[in-house]
């Protein structure tokens, strides 16, 4: 706050939403872009390359051109575990991972919270409890066996975010961050216990409701591929056109109203977006927890706060940790695999403190 001659002004970052001030970590132009572009593709080459069988570079290269170039295969061994197996996981694992962290992205703008994602605001755990519901009482749809599930976590997203949002506005008309995170928090412990609750009376579900509870993409397929991309491009082509109203969420919504933001009406089409797109992810790739947590930290050491950088920062970092952590799981004990969410659970853990412990101390 700047004070002279009686009156108030605010040194506002963002004079007009379409006119961020530019600081010099963001002034990089396409450079960061070139080196995650180029960083994605080497994760996801190590990727497909490492396993229980090791692939050489020049193997996937023949087979990935003789098969988009509609040639004859070669007959190996290599040519299946490449095409049915690696490729439509990796492919997988990085979609899911771009889109919880452009989702983590976009909260933590929202909210001007560092410690905001799905995990925390209870979404992810709204996810689990509907995909838990469809595994446990076999709820599908014809022809679409894939569907009951996806269906379903989609719904407890969505419906998780209803009630977060109808409890905060009942208790904060404003839809005050500290509100939200808050119920987030609570409902996200009252989702567990229904969780719990369902194993008790479905015993004979045990294994496969823990085992995708704690995260897995092994079963991936290219069909798998297609819907994360249309779910990325359709729910994350919106988040990614809010970018210059989180800009002006940046410094408080008090700021945001006075540059012209609908601050009520960007919050729920924000969380919306972002709910829908973390249930695709869940319904396909089970709860994979801190994605949106930690990867959004990285991108913004790189290119800065501005969201308009952040968010395509953030969808390469997050392809990138989630291949990487992947990787991990299928190597680190190999012939076992360990389930994806333990592995990122495990990082996120350690980073979530340490966020925290900054933050306090910032304070």
């Amino acid at each position: 706050m700047v004070q002279g001659g009686g009156a108030t002004t605010t040194k506002d970052p963002e004079q007009s939403i379409g006119r961020p001030i530019r600081r010099k970590s963001e002034n990089f132009g396409v450079l960061p872009y070139v080196f995650f572009s180029l960083a994605t593709v080497a994760a996801m080459v190590l990727c497909i390359c490492v396993g229980s069988v090791n692939i050489p570079p020049s193997d996937i290269w023949e087979v990935l051109t003789k098969a988009l170039s509609g040639q004859a295969l070669p007959e190996a061994n290599a040519t299946s575990i490449i095409l049915t197996v690696r490729l439509p996981r990796v492919l997988c694992v990085a979609l899911v991972g771009a889109a919880l962290s452009l989702c983590g992205a976009s909260m933590q703008g929202l909210l001007r919270n560092p410690l905001a994602d799905g995990t925390t605001l209870g979404v992810n755990s709204g996810a689990a409890l509907g995909a838990v519901v469809a595994i446990a009482f076999g709820i599908s749809v014809p022809f679409l066996p894939f569907a009951g599930t996806m269906i379903m976590a989609m719904i407890g997203a969505l419906l998780t975010l209803a009630i977060i949002l109808s409890l905060s506005s009942r208790m904060d008309y404003s839809l005050s961050t500290n509100t939200i995170i808050l119920i987030g928090v609570i409902f996200t412990m009252f989702a567990n216990s229904i969780i719990s609750f369902i194993i008790t009376f479905k015993p004979e579900k045990l294994h496969s409701i823990t085992f995708w509870t704690m995260g897995s993409l092994a079963q991936s397929s290219y069909m798998n591929v297609l819907i994360l991309l249309v779910s990325l491009l359709a729910f994350g082509g919106v988040l990614v056109r809010f970018a210059r109203e989180l800009n002006a969420f940046a410094v408080g919504e008090d700021n945001a109203r006075h540059v012209g933001v609908n601050v009520r009406r960007v919050k729920q089409i924000v969380m919306v977006m972002a709910s829908c797109l973390i249930g695709v992810c869940v319904s396909i790739g089970g709860s994979i927890g801190f994605v949106g947590l930690v990867m959004p930290h990285m991108a913004r050491r790189v290119v800065g706060p501005n969201h308009k950088r952040l968010l395509p920062a953030s969808l390469f970092s997050g392809a990138i940790f989630l291949m990487l952590a992947d990787l991990a799981a299928r190597t680190l004990l190999r012939p076992l695999e360990l389930p994806l969410g333990v592995v990122t659970s495990f990082i996120g853990s350690f980073v979530f403190i340490y966020i925290f412990y900054r933050t306090r101390k910032a304070k």
